[in-house]
């Protein structure tokens, strides 16, 4: 008798690295651009507006890996803190640790009967996993990998930053301002769907919501650039 097995596809493994790349990406059109557009607006030159997107891009890429590093670094100490804590009272206290893993089970709507029984033969298979999975929500598919979310936020903030660049390099000057908004926002809307076609999410929610946040900082930070070129 063969046996069939109900196959699902779910999404949560991809949340560590989607949420960096996109991340990386939209930062890096939007900082970009806002930076540009500042300048743009106040009266700068092409080559100008190429060395601020640039050295906005260079500056940016690494911050972000840095910051990007550093967060999820302290994540996962915590989560090896948390770790050791838990191998030391498994060392000390098995029996402490099955009833409270059998309580969590139990809080799920599990018969305490049954709970003990699975939170013994779990915990005779892997204690330290169990807890990690059950009582601290620590999955290997969620875990912190800082090397990981570094480099994927500075090569997605430097691909995002470069399409404001090439933007700049081949528009007319007197369609720069115009040129540089409606192509990062048309890359914000875009990056926004396919994250959330990536992700299972509505598409029409994202681009609106990358959309709007987008136009509002380029808005503000062109504002900002028209009203500082005109004061000097």
């Amino acid at each position: 008798m063969s046996r069939h097995y109900h196959s699902e596809h779910h999404r949560n493994d991809r949340i560590g690295w989607l949420r960096a790349s996109v991340l990386g990406a939209n930062d890096g059109i939007i900082s970009t651009a806002c930076l540009m557009l500042g300048v743009a607006a106040a009266n700068a030159d092409r080559s100008e507006l190429l060395v601020a997107g640039v050295a906005a891009l260079v500056a940016g890429a690494m911050s972000m890996a840095a910051g990007e590093y550093v967060s999820v670094s302290s994540q996962s100490d915590t989560e090896q803190a948390d770790l050791e804590r838990e191998r030391v009272e498994l060392r000390d206290q098995p029996a402490a640790e099955q009833r409270e893993l059998a309580s969590i089970y139990t809080a799920r709507g599990v018969a305490p009967e049954l709970a003990m029984q699975v939170a013994q033969q779990l915990m005779a298979h892997d204690a330290l996993s169990a807890h990690a999975r059950d009582e601290l929500g620590i999955h290997d598919t969620s875990a912190a990998q800082p090397v990981q979310a570094a480099i994927a936020s500075a090569l997605t903030f430097s691909a995002g930053a470069a399409l404001p660049l090439v933007t700049a390099l081949i528009a007319p000057p007197s369609m720069l301002i115009a040129s540089l908004t409606a192509t990062s926002l048309l890359f914000l809307i875009a990056l926004g769907m396919l994250a959330a076609k990536a992700g299972g999410a509505p598409l029409l929610r994202a681009a609106v919501r990358v959309g709007f946040w987008g136009a509002l900082a380029m808005g503000v930070t062109a504002g900002i650039g028209k009203l500082f070129g005109t004061v000097v």
